[in-house]
């Protein structure tokens, strides 16, 4: 029987066909160690996910969450923490509270009123020595000064220093008490137009009153009647009525930069209508010996 030319038998078909059966089991068993090897590699971190899964759920379980806050809850919360809060103090009473110690009631005999013969006005303490700053005009002729602490302790007192073209004195008390608070002095200088302006002192008998307002000007003159004219003062607006006299003027650090002189009224009364004035206590200051600020 002839055969065509080039045809191949069946032998050599059977071979080919053997050969890529082979083949193809050798792919198939290698790519199957090489997946078992990615396994083996990838095995540590599959089993760390899954021990990070089991222990976040764990945690979870024994630490549940807290649960969520409603509108109405947190409404609540804000509520009660707002009303719970306590304000700070404002800043005129830390001002006060600084001052305070160093407040003096001055009561003279013998001068002042006319139909009493007694007057009153403020002072300040401002050295360890218990030298105390006020204004000439309260104790001007006075036969005899009472000066009272702020702890309660009273004493004669006497004048040792007198500046009336600055209408300032310096009394020094003949039995200070124990403990001597002087006041702390601030720098008039690096005052400006608007700032806070706070005067305490004993207005018409009424022991230790604060005011407040701001300061108005500089460098203003001022001729108390029957006076010489005083320059170089401090305006302000705080509130300064008979009694005030001598007291000191204060910034809003409680510091003490003025000693109030006088008021102006263009009536007869004796009552402030917005314009009062104060020496610098850098100028006051040196006739207690204190230096300049």
């Amino acid at each position: 029987m002839g055969r065509l030319l080039n045809s191949p038998d069946n032998s050599e078909t059977e071979s080919a066909s053997f050969a890529s059966t082979w083949r193809s089991r050798v792919t198939q068993i290698a790519a199957f160690n090489r997946g078992l090897l990615f396994a083996r590699r990838a095995a540590p971190y599959v089993l760390g996910a899954l021990a990070a899964f089991a222990g976040v759920a764990l945690y979870n379980q024994v630490f549940p969450p807290p649960a969520s806050l409603t509108t109405d809850e947190v409404n609540d919360a804000v509520a009660a923490a707002m009303a719970s809060a306590t304000p700070p103090p404002a800043q005129s009473a830390l001002v006060y509270a600084t001052i305070r110690p160093s407040l003096v009631l001055i009561q003279t005999q013998g001068a002042g009123d006319e139909h009493t013969g007694n007057s009153l006005g403020s002072g300040v303490v401002v050295d360890l020595t218990g030298a105390i700053l006020t204004s000439l005009h309260v104790v001007d002729d006075a036969q005899a000064i009472t000066v009272t602490f702020a702890d309660g302790t009273q004493s004669a007192a006497q004048i040792v220093v007198e500046q009336p073209e600055i209408d300032i004195a310096v009394l020094q008390a003949l039995t200070p008490p124990a403990q001597i608070v002087p006041a702390v002095l601030g720098n008039p200088n690096a005052l400006n137009v608007g700032d806070d302006a706070y005067v305490v002192g004993n207005p018409f008998g009424l022991y230790s009153s604060m005011s407040a307002g701001v300061v108005s000007g500089f460098d203003r003159v001022f001729e108390p009647e029957g006076s010489l004219a005083i320059e170089g003062l401090i305006q302000v607006d705080a509130a300064i009525n008979p009694g005030n006299s001598g007291g000191p003027l204060l910034n809003r650090a409680g510091q003490v930069v003025g000693i109030v002189t006088g008021i102006i009224n263009p009536t007869e009364q004796e009552v402030f209508i917005g314009i009062g004035f104060a020496v610098p206590i850098t100028v006051a200051g040196g006739a207690a010996g204190l230096p300049p600020y």
